[in-house]
């Protein structure tokens, strides 16, 4: 029998409770379980060999979206996060789905590029010797990594580009790596380093960078998903999402926050499984900005029922082998709770939460205006910060929510009030 993430009344259970119910649905042991509630997964003399001067680590809010069905299968979503809101509104989005099929989803493959910088040199024979040394120069990055290689993955092809600069023409080289179920930054740098001596000897020029670019342009992630009028709130609010996405379309000060409200999602799921989140960042960002001017990474449109259809596209280079994701104990618990069997399948469901966290906000701001769910958490929060437990907690919120006055001040006046009583 197929698990189903759609949940009732999640959000009111326990975090003991709801743990209950992930360990059942991903099948976590006892050790992960005691892991993800100690919130004191990484290890400091781990730490102290992944980044230098270590003195100590920081330890985020791991939340779990529900609801989501992409491409026919259920998925729990692992977030991290300190935003309000964030996971609770992926989790609405992704239960207005189902009823249309939920998600679906593409993904173009895995391929990352090394970029070889040449200068002085003659850039137009500089090109043609590089074509012509082409299988030299695959046969030595192969050499690199020999285990990709004999995945199917490794140097598929070697691609010139000039550029002229104020420091004069330059020649690129760039060397397409198919990185398979790995983010690939180290094996792709490797292989640059590796080739630059080819490329210096028949060109006869003089090679400078040769790193990788995260802009993953030959690694997109395509969402759609269909949102019913009636589940949004009727026409009214159709037609608001589809003039918001507009308004983020042509205007860049609208768009960076549009775009950002996005990357809440993919992010979150990215720091919950070890990825590079700022280089997803970088490329999410750079790709809005390719056809010459910043858009949104989404598009709204209706269909010809008056439901909403949405779509993102978007680079994801992300890995479920090496780097954090093989180091971390919570990176690895995360993909466990997503059951994702490679590279490619994570990056469609991270696509499918940026989607969903859009038309979260997007509803929002048309519909109540994004500060009422905001609030309530932020309610809760200044009440703990002031000294509130317990049922006090949620009395001292109502108060300042029914206020409007969410501060730390009245937060203590409310609970002397209730101390009182």
């Amino acid at each position: 029998m197929n698990k189903s993430s759609a949940v009732s009344g999640f959000y009111k259970l326990s975090p003991q409770e709801r743990l209950r119910f992930v360990r059942e649905f991903s099948k976590l042991t006892d050790e992960e379980a005691k892991v993800l509630i100690s919130m004191q997964a990484l290890k400091l003399d781990d730490a102290n060999r992944m980044i230098e001067n270590v003195i100590g680590g920081i330890t985020l809010p791991f939340g779990i979206a529900t609801n989501f069905q992409i491409d026919g299968k259920d998925y729990l979503i692992p977030m991290a996060i300190e935003e309000p809101s964030v996971v609770a509104a992926a989790s609405k989005a992704a239960s207005m789905t189902r009823k249309k099929g939920g998600f679906k989803t593409a993904y173009t493959g895995s391929i990352m590029r090394a970029q070889i910088q040449v200068v002085e040199c003659d850039v137009r024979k500089a090109s043609k010797a590089i074509v012509k040394a082409k299988e030299e120069i695959l046969r030595k990055a192969a050499g690199q990594s020999p285990t990709l290689t004999s995945l199917g993955g490794g140097p598929k092809d070697v691609k010139t580009r000039v550029l002229k600069t104020p420091s004069g023409s330059m020649l690129i080289a760039e060397l397409y790596v198919d990185c398979k179920d790995a983010m690939g930054a180290n094996a792709v740098n490797s292989m640059a380093e590796a080739v630059a001596p080819i490329i210096e000897r028949v060109t006869g020029g003089t090679v400078l960078l040769r790193i990788l670019s995260n802009l993953a342009t030959e690694r997109l992630a395509t969402a759609t998903a269909t949102f019913a009028k009636g589940e949004l709130g009727g026409a009214e609010i159709v037609d608001g999402i589809i003039q918001a996405y507009h308004f983020a379309d042509f205007d860049q000060y609208r768009g960076t926050t549009h775009n950002k409200g996005i990357m809440n999602g993919i992010i979150a799921v990215g720091l919950a499984t070890g990825q590079d989140t700022r280089a997803l960042e970088a490329a999410a960002h750079s790709y809005a900005s390719m056809s010459g001017r910043y858009r949104s990474l989404t598009s709204w449109k209706k269909n010809r029922d008056g439901d909403l259809v949405g779509s993102i596209k978007v680079p994801i280079a992300v890995g479920i082998v090496g780097g954090s994701a093989s180091v971390n104990p919570i990176a690895k618990i995360g993909l466990k709770i997503l059951g994702v069997k490679s590279a490619g399948e994570l990056s469609k469901v991270m696509a499918s939460v940026g989607l969903a966290q859009n038309l979260a906000a997007l509803r929002a701001l048309v519909g109540e205006g994004i500060q009422k769910g905001h609030m309530k958490l932020h309610a809760r929060n200044i009440a703990v910060s002031a000294g509130a437990k317990g049922a006090e907690i949620d009395a001292v919120a109502r108060i300042m929510i029914k206020e409007k006055v969410v501060k730390f001040a009245r937060a203590k006046e409310i609970l002397e009030g209730l101390g009182r009583k």
